[in-house]
């Protein structure tokens, strides 16, 4: 069996990777092809170009790359046209993604998207190319799945694998010692996102803002998970130019274990809030695109929802305050933070929202959406 299936940056990396080995244990003669990370090459992902070039984010950060995005999405296509594929798999990338199964879906090429296009939070039109596209959309969150089957998409909901690999109790002094940090310090988390272009815009707002902290709270230590080596290395020129005097540590591959060592989080909006949510910790959101992008959006009124991270839709109450363009700046950042450190009774009240979401989100997602992809498969096969 041949599954093609592209991902486009480090969480869909992850997500890709905990599907291909569900899938595997399933079928063991699978062989992928795509576009994928590190986890997914793993897995025994042919890769047909480098995932950090899809990696792109914004209506307007696009177009610079999009001659390059749309001959990869060309290539790809007259490949699995001449060669096709058992099936299909796009890992969120909508823009990306949704074109290319289209293509194969006309072909009679079976086609999953896994994670739903946030069509019920912006962009809502794109749900006719999500019909056109997708044969099964997998759907990571609960409340998805009503939405799109309102609108005539197959969709099977499989919660979010991070749910189950996150502890539902985290132990932070474990996860102190094992970055040697010290048991009784104050810990400040500060996660700029894992594009190249987000920590591009947010390392100095979030960098200010964690030396303003650290010059309030005697003793702070600052932690910075990056995702892949260029955006390790953009921060740490980042901290330089920025936050000289401030020390930071800056580690790769290590999100979890920041998360929890954490007493509160500052974090770009994204999958980082979600993680944040998991490991039970308070946060404040920031989060800037490129000034052009952001005014297309308010003057096409294509935003839906009045939060932006994933941990404040979840939640019953908006528990993370957030500060989104001209307001992500030190000056709006600061106070809240200090507030978390300084307010345990609050803290406290947090931990408990996020653990009862947390249990609420547990399922054994990987089994459950390779189950999935096989029966589809399987139903393609026979009719």
């Amino acid at each position: 069996m041949r599954i093609g299936i592209v991902a486009a940056e480090p969480s869909a990396d992850q997500l890709a990777a905990g599907l291909m080995q569900a899938l595997k244990a399933r079928q063991q003669d699978i062989q992928f092809e795509g576009i994928g990370g590190p986890q997914m090459a793993a897995q025994g992902l042919e890769s047909c170009f480098p995932m950090e070039r899809l990696s792109v984010m914004g209506l307007v950060e696009v177009l610079g790359r999009l001659p390059e995005l749309l001959k990869m999405r060309r290539t790809l296509i007259r490949r699995w046209l001449q060669r096709p594929p058992d099936l299909f798999i796009g890992i969120d990338a909508p823009d990306f993604n949704l074109k290319l199964e289209q293509a194969l879906k006309a072909a009679s090429v079976p086609t999953v998207h896994y994670v739903s296009p946030t069509v019920w939070a912006w962009r809502e039109k794109r749900v006719k190319k999500i019909r056109a596209a997708a044969d099964l959309v997998l759907s990571i969150f609960p409340f998805e799945q009503e939405f799109l089957q309102a609108h005539g998409i197959p969709c099977a909901y499989v919660g979010h694998p991070l749910a189950q690999h996150y502890p539902l109790r985290p132990d932070k002094q474990a996860a102190r010692q094992q970055l040697g940090l010290s048991p009784a310090a104050p810990v400040l988390a500060v996660l700029p996102g894992s594009r190249g272009g987000e920590v591009q815009r947010l390392a100095r707002p979030f960098l200010q803002t964690a030396a303003a902290c650290a010059q309030q709270i005697p003793g702070l230590a600052v932690v910075a998970p990056l995702a892949t080596e260029k955006t390790q290395a953009a921060f740490h020129r980042a901290c330089r130019e920025y936050a000289p005097g401030l020390d930071v540590m800056i580690s790769r591959n290590n999100t979890p274990e920041a998360l929890t060592a954490a007493d509160v989080v500052l974090v770009a909006s994204g999958t980082a809030t979600f993680e944040a949510l998991l490991c039970k910790r308070p946060m404040v959101v920031g989060y800037k695109v490129n000034p052009l992008t952001y005014q297309i959006i308010r003057k096409l009124d294509m935003l839906k929802i009045d939060h932006v991270s994933m941990a404040n839709l979840l939640s019953e109450a908006p528990l993370a305050p957030e500060f989104i363009q001209q307001s992500c700046e030190v000056d709006q950042l600061l106070p809240p933070l200090l507030a978390f450190f300084q307010d345990k009774t609050q803290v406290a009240q947090i931990e408990q929202q996020y653990t009862r979401v947390h249990e609420s989100l547990t399922m054994d997602t990987n089994r459950l959406a390779a189950q999935a992809v096989m029966d589809l498969w399987g139903e393609k096969r026979h009719a």
